[in-house]
């Protein structure tokens, strides 16, 4: 269980978690609050974030404690080790995209080096710790030919892989290199029927284009609702991010008709006004208006919250759960969209 913050202190982990957020702290910040917020940064995988403007405060600035001193210096190492743990990572997925591009298979990367690349000013705000590679559900067993040849075995179910549509590979010689194949963003079977992102989808988002910011903030809600089920902040400022990515209005028209596209509008709406919510990012609420609220809408705001998702894993980790856990079912019941042809 993480250690409890003030409602100040939550506060003040989102201005850390904000890349683009000014970095400040309070002279009479005690050092027990400050450990206290890096536990829950790194929980909440946005430490890279915080410990970079800890750096620019300066450590003359923060308290003169042994012990925060020495987490300091622990974690920066591990920061280190991260970044460089990423770049491996990075090289070996460029390395099965050409092997891919070789034998024909059309594929992408998504999700961590994307983001890292395209939406943060700082790519080392946003590590990853496995590459996503999307292929179209007819090119997986030849992807998946080409992964074990590169030097990865698998490393999940097979039979529950293909239900899934989600591979998992590890490098044979170190098994710490995790590449992840999927033929749709979305694994959940029960809500594939109403929701869905693959390969094509995101081609007909991108229009002509590689990784515009509407198909990127279209992968980073359905990272935050579809998969992992808001369980911490960094999916959040992945989207808080995209919004920001967003530059004109075609690209919010281009966001928006990807959601009703790919049947995620349920989830945009929630993603986007939670996220609007806690780092007070209006435009990212006036998105989210922008879909006409039916009942399954209203329920999953109601739902999906600041608190909840900053208390995932506190003294209230129970409520926090049987929320996300509502929400995954309002997802499953949710009828699809019907549209004019």
């Amino acid at each position: 269980m993480l250690p409890p913050l003030s409602p100040a202190d939550e506060k003040l982990l989102l201005t850390f978690a904000d890349p683009e957020a000014p970095a400040a702290i309070g002279g009479n910040l005690a050092a027990e609050t400050l450990l206290a917020l890096l536990a829950n940064a790194e929980f909440h995988g946005v430490l890279p974030i915080m410990l970079r403007k800890l750096r620019e405060i300066g450590d003359a600035k923060l308290p003169q404690d042994p012990t925060l001193r020495q987490k300091l210096s622990e974690l920066r190492d591990q920061a280190t080790m991260a970044t460089g743990q990423s770049m491996l990572l990075q090289y070996h997925g460029d390395r099965i995209l050409k092997a891919l591009a070789t034998k024909g298979v059309p594929a992408r990367i998504v999700k961590g080096p994307v983001f890292a690349r395209r939406l943060y000013n700082q790519v080392a705000d946003r590590p990853f710790t496995d590459i996503d590679l999307l292929v179209d559900p007819a090119s997986i067993a030849e992807a998946n030919r080409t992964i074990g040849e590169c030097g990865f075995e698998l490393g999940s179910d097979e039979a529950e892989s293909h239900e899934l549509q989600e591979f998992k590979w590890l490098e044979k010689d170190n098994s710490s290199l995790l590449v992840e194949l999927h033929g749709d963003l979305v694994h959940d079977s029960g809500m594939r029927r109403r929701l869905s992102l693959g390969f094509r989808d995101l081609q007909v988002i991108d229009d002509g284009e590689i990784d515009t910011p509407a198909a990127l903030l279209t992968i980073a809600i359905v990272h935050a609702a579809g998969g992992h089920k808001f369980h911490r902040l960094q999916l959040c400022v992945d989207v808080l991010q995209g919004v920001r990515a967003l530059k004109s209005p075609e690209e919010e028209a281009r966001l928006l008709e990807a959601a009703r596209m790919t049947g995620i509008e349920l989830e945009l709406a929630t993603v986007l006004n939670v996220t609007g919510r806690l780092f007070g990012a209006p435009r990212a609420i006036e998105l989210a208006n922008r879909i006409k609220p039916d009942l399954s809408i209203r329920l999953a705001k109601w739902l999906i919250t600041g608190n909840m998702l900053l208390r995932v894993n506190s003294r209230e980790k129970l409520r926090s759960r049987l929320s996300r856990d509502a929400f995954r079912w309002v997802q499953r019941l949710a009828r699809p969209r019907s549209y004019p042809a």
